[in-house]
């Protein structure tokens, strides 16, 4: 059974041995449905193309079977990694056609050699080398050419170690430098860097192209020139040629691919032949130096277009014939005519251009002249005799310098012509075998072409008289290409060979540059490139290719060599410098993803060679350093602001991950100082049955109290069982998510299912957050329905929830009337925040307005602090008082002292303690029969009302004034209802503001005397006190209630009377809170006080301190 079953079962388990068509591997797009966000997956978890059809079948797997969808048989996995095929060329990983189908697509499959090896030699052999790496070495010297080369060789060949080991971590798709940086670093930083390096290759591109004309133009062909004159000339010759032969070119890399790489296999043979053929020269000049007279004229070279003599004059048949040099200084071949100072004075010598190996001119070639703009070619140890005044001599005659040359400036020419490095990985999709052929064909190369540099660095120097090397164009030796002169058997063998080195290179950009914008495009990272990701059937992109040949036409229109090269090395430097950082993360990192094949890395290494490149770019050129990063940067913006979503386990994720870790441990080391402090808010939100936020306008409060900083977390409570509310608490997510997202409110959201919403609520408020980037305030909305008979649990939960936050030390802020606070849309062009400030709370009730009124909603509201006087306080001390700390504390508001005094508990008081009371009592009376309790209802309110009319027609004036605010409303209002409801509903706003405002202001608007404060009270006792002797009277039962719910009532009912009188009018009233009973017994009498404290306000914030000072006068 055992190995037959097993037999059985992998026939039984097999799948098809090919792929759903368009997979191209196994990587494949799927959705998570949590955030809707494409990503990343693989045939180990959800690979849907998985043939299911027989994989139920028998008993051996059975215990298994219902977790088959997600979890595949070894066997299938197995299968189809042994199937698995590389992403084809052009087409970047796992993305689905507009069909959401793919087509296959058969592509050439290139090995090392002739898919990385060849195209990096290519590209890095390409013009500088031939047009002028002579003309470094002569201006900058043996030794310092050296370490100008040796500088950018290393910095190549470390970033080419960094990413080997990124290209062998993973399969490599086509835009590879791209993908390799944007799967390290991110969405941002790769489609910043790779449009940067886009950028470069496509200027490369022109800068080969400016090089193909310029060796066409000056030593193929000096005829066809179109326009003739000066250097203006010259310049226009070589954007009308320039853009002939990008046509050209686009149109051989349009009709495909294979073509060029034919193509580029003759021009290589090419370059091959060149560099053999130096070697070659080098070493016959050790005997036989080939003959390249150079004419001097005391120590300034000579321009010598043409073969003539290298003399002032010569004796003919006795005569003394004058010569071109001759007429070029002194303007006609007469003896008697007028010369130049310095050609009558100093005498006109010839020397060997290239003396040879053994002639020892390398000692004189060690060291650098560096030169201004239009300084003459001059050779060091010539005698000359120098003249006091130069005269207007045509400057034509001699060989000069075109330009200032200093180090940094050659640096920034040399650097493009080790660029080429990524040649090969850009056409990565070409390849059989990435992994293995990136690493082993671009060290190669690299290596390569250093030892040709470094050793041609070395050989000019040793064989070339340094006048000559300086000579950029080739002016004193008949206009040959200086490095021509060296070679061996003829300079064309140069001429022919640099001619298509630059032509090939020129290809190769070109060829590469389409494809890696078409990566960028298909990943939709960069919304407007999008549709450069579309091109022919077999993948080749077409619209890509021809935004390319645009700019780099943009590139020959500059139509200087020396202008563009600065240009490609900025781009390609910062290429290079976030691929060896991309490598150094995920080393320092140590993710468990990271398993490079190729193992000789090491952080050091990408971190040296991260440093090298970013000392290069401000080396070349720091302004041209601080413009790319400008653009890098823009474009990452925008990749963030507007570009879609990715989640590609980038290392930029798990450093901020690691960061996050280092910090919250340094967090976690002691509470925050004062100073430091600010509301890390805990929102507790409310669903309805279909999992959508209750009230919205709490997060967008939240986020106007935050304006972004800080900590926030919004949780909710579903009750249940987890198992059951899974797709519940999902969908919540969702929504929360998106709301999060509308009211711009930045934070995270965390989803608990509990059996009860009060157990929840505790689980939150103990373990959100994380270590000590934990919550320290909760936000809630008052529970609207908390007397409601269908909702009997609302207000425990709420009294709990307060309970639960001063023991954990935390603030709690309870809006009330949330409905009616503002949304982040709307402005408040006036008004005012009124803080009533009735006992000090750590400073909370000072520090919420002012956040507040840093955001636009609350911008124009003005800030008023009010405090209560009691019977004992001097309030003009207070207010002093309270304006110096106002002062100290750097907060703008208008302060005001509002004096109560202790009056006696009026019948109202007791009627609405007593009204209480009842209620209360009858809620506890659950057990009773539904009959039973409606009469009991029905009693309590005839007993209510009764009470009522027997003190309307009483006439003392200190019980009047409040009686008439009990009178309902609505006489049709069901008696159960009204009970619950009358201490809220019945009291209308309009009877408050006139009976307050009639009744009160004598007794708020005063300064208190010892002499004005005993005849006040003398006579307000005198006033009521017959009134009162009857009190216990109208109604007994009064003297049965709870002495201390009569007090509380007392104070809730003239605090709120002396708030309404202030602040019935603000746009906000913050309000100190009021803590729960001790005795639990008395928790719903504690939400009625706190709904007569708050009666007749339109926006009210309730604040309760966390038992620390956040707020400080000291800096």
């Amino acid at each position: 059974m055992g190995a037959g079953g097993f037999k059985g079962k992998r026939q039984q388990t097999s799948v098809s041995p090919t792929l759903p068509e368009g997979t191209g591997g196994i990587w494949v797009s799927t959705t998570n449905p949590g955030d809707g966000i494409p990503r990343e997956s693989s045939p180990f978890i959800n690979n849907d193309s998985m043939e299911r059809g027989n994989i139920y079948e028998g008993k051996n797997m059975a215990l298994f079977e219902e977790e088959m969808d997600s979890n595949p048989m070894v066997s299938s996995l197995l299968n189809k990694l042994a199937n698995y095929t590389n992403v084809t060329q052009g087409v970047v990983e796992h993305e689905e056609d507009e069909d959401s189908k793919r087509k296959e697509i058969k592509a050439p499959r290139m090995g090392t050699f002739i898919g990385v090896y060849l195209p990096c030699l290519q590209n890095i052999l390409g013009v500088i080398l031939f047009l002028r790496l002579t003309w470094i070495v002569g201006t900058a010297g043996v030794l310092q050419s050296f370490i100008i080369v040796f500088m950018c060789c290393s910095g190549t060949l470390l970033t080419a170690i960094s990413m080997s080991a990124i290209a062998t971590n993973g399969v490599v798709p086509a835009g590879g430098s791209y993908y390799m940086i944007s799967r390290s670093l991110g969405p941002e930083f790769g489609g910043a860097v790779g449009i940067c390096f886009y950028l470069g290759t496509t200027f490369a591109g022109a800068m080969y192209i400016l090089g193909t004309i310029e060796i066409l133009l000056k030593y193929i062909s000096p005829n066809a020139a179109i326009f003739e004159g000066g250097e203006e000339a010259m310049l226009n010759n070589m954007r009308v040629y320039g853009t002939c032969i990008l046509a050209l070119m686009a149109l051989v890399v349009f009709v495909g691919v294979k073509y060029v790489n034919k193509l580029a296999l003759v021009f290589l043979a090419c370059v091959i032949l060149s560099i053999f053929a130096i070697y070659a020269g080098v070493i016959k000049t050790a005997f036989e130096p080939p003959n390249f007279p150079v004419c001097l004229l005391g120590n300034r070279t000579l321009v010598r277009d043409t073969d003539f003599p290298c003399v002032k004059y010569y004796e003919e048949n006795n005569m003394t014939v004058t010569t071109k040099l001759w007429e070029n200084f002194c303007g006609s071949l007469l003896l008697n005519a007028t010369c130049d100072e310095y050609f009558i004075l100093n005498n006109v010598t010839e020397i060997q251009g290239i003396p040879g190996v053994a002639s020892g001119v390398f000692l004189d070639n060690l060291w650098s002249v560096y030169g201004d703009k239009f300084a003459i070619v001059e050779k060091q140890d010539q005698p000359s005799v120098p003249v006091l005044e130069e005269t207007d001599v045509k400057i034509k005659n001699y060989v000069y310098s075109d330009i200032m040359t200093y180090f940094t400036m050659l640096v920034g020419i040399y650097f493009p012509s080790v660029t080429g490095i990524m040649a090969g990985s850009n056409r990565s999709g070409d390849l059989r075998d990435a992994q293995k052929a990136i690493p082993t064909g671009t060290i190669l190369a690299i290596l390569t072409t250093s030892f040709i540099y470094l050793s041609c660095i070395v050989l000019f120097g040793a064989c070339i008289e340094g006048v000559v090397l300086r000579d950029k164009f080739g002016q004193a030796v008949n206009g040959n290409l200086v490095i021509g002169t060296l070679a061996w058997p003829s300079p064309w063998v140069i001429v022919i060979g640099s001619f298509f080195s630059t032509c090939g290179a020129g290809l190769q950009s070109l060829t590469g540059a389409p494809r890696l914008l078409q990566a960028i495009a298909r990943d939709g990272i960069v919304p407007f490139l999008q549709v450069f990701g579309h091109g022919k059937a077999n993948g080749e992109p077409t619209w890509a290719l021809l935004l390319t040949a645009l700019i780099c036409e943009i590139g020959i229109l500059i139509a200087s060599l020396d202008s563009v090269a600065p240009i490609l090395s900025m781009f390609f430097l910062m290429c290079y410098l976030f691929v060896n950082l991309a490598c150094a993360v995920q080393t320092l990192l140590r993710t468990p993803n990271w398993r490079p094949r190729f193992k000789y890395y090491h952080w050091t290494l990408s971190f040296l060679g991260m440093s090298l490149c970013l000392a290069l770019m401000f080396i070349c050129s720091w302004y041209y350093a601080l413009i790319a990063m400008l653009i890098a940067g823009c474009i990452y913006k925008y990749i963030e602001y507007r570009g879609a979503e990715k989640e590609w386990g980038d290392g930029i994720r798990g450093l901020s991950l690691n960061a996050a870790r280092y910090a919250l441990l340094r967090v976690e080391q002691g509470p925050p100082h004062t100073k430091n402090w600010r509301p890390q808010v805990l929102v507790l939100l409310n669903l309805d049955s279909e999992q959508m936020v209750k009230h919205p306008r709490l997060l967008s409060f939240t986020s106007q109290l935050k304006a972004g900083k800080g900590l926030t977390i919004v949780g909710t409570v579903l009750p249940g069982i987890y198992l059951d509310k899974f797709t519940e608490a999902q969908r919540a997510e969702e929504n929360i998510r998106s709301l999060m997202g509308a009211e711009r409110t930045k934070g995270f959201c965390q989803i608990v299912v509990s059996s009860t919403v009060r157990d929840g609520i505790s689980h939150l408020i103990q373990s959100a957050g994380l270590g000590g980037m934990k919550h320290n305030t909760v936000l809630m909305a008052w529970p609207q329905s908390w007397k409601r008979t269908d909702n009997p649990f609302s207000w425990k939960n709420f009294v709990d929830t307060v309970r639960e936050t001063t023991a954990a030390h935390q603030a709690l802020l309870v809006a009330k009337n949330m409905d009616s606070f503002p949304m982040n849309q709307e402005r408040f062009s006036e008004g005012n925040i009124d803080v009533w400030w009735i006992v000090h709370d750590g400073g909370m009730l000072m520090l919420l307005p002012f956040l507040l009124r840093q955001h636009k909603v609350w911008r124009k509201c003005k800030m008023r602090i009010f405090t209560v006087a009691q019977m004992d306080d001097n309030s003009i001390q207070m207010k002093k008082d309270l304006q110096m700390f106002l002062y100290h504390l750097r907060i703008n508001a208008e302060v005001e002292v509002v004096e109560m005094f202790e009056n006696d508990i009026s019948a109202f008081t007791y009627e609405k303690t007593l009204v209480m009371e009842q209620r209360s009592q009858m809620l506890k009376q659950m057990q009773l029969s539904k009959n039973e309790r409606e009469r009991e209802i029905q009693s309590i309110t005839d007993e209510s009302r009764g009470s009522i009319r027997k003190k309307s027609r009483s006439s003392p004036q200190c019980i009047g004034q409040d009686v008439d605010n009990l009178l309902p409303n609505d006489i049709q209002e069901e008696e159960a209802q009204l009970i619950h409801d009358r201490n809220t509903a019945s009291r209308s706003t309009g009877m408050v503001k006139s009976h307050t405002a009639v009744a009160t202001p004598d007794k708020i608007q005063m300064t208190w005397t010892k002499e004005k404060l005993i005849s006040e009270k003398h006579k307000n006792k005198e006033a009521c006190l017959s009134s009162y002797k009857d009190i216990f009277s109208m109604k007994p039962e009064w003297g049965n209630l709870n002495q201390s719910n009569v007090r509380r009532m007392h104070t809730a009912v003239k605090l709120n009377g002396v708030v309404l009188n202030k602040s019935q009018h603000a746009q906000l009233v913050l309000l100190n809170m009021p803590g729960p009973p001790k005795n639990r017994h008395g928790d719903e009498n504690y939400m009625e006080f706190l709904e007569v404290l708050t009666e007749g306000l339109n926006r009210v914030l309730l604040v309760r301190g966390g038992g620390r000072e956040v707020i400080t006068i000291y800096s």
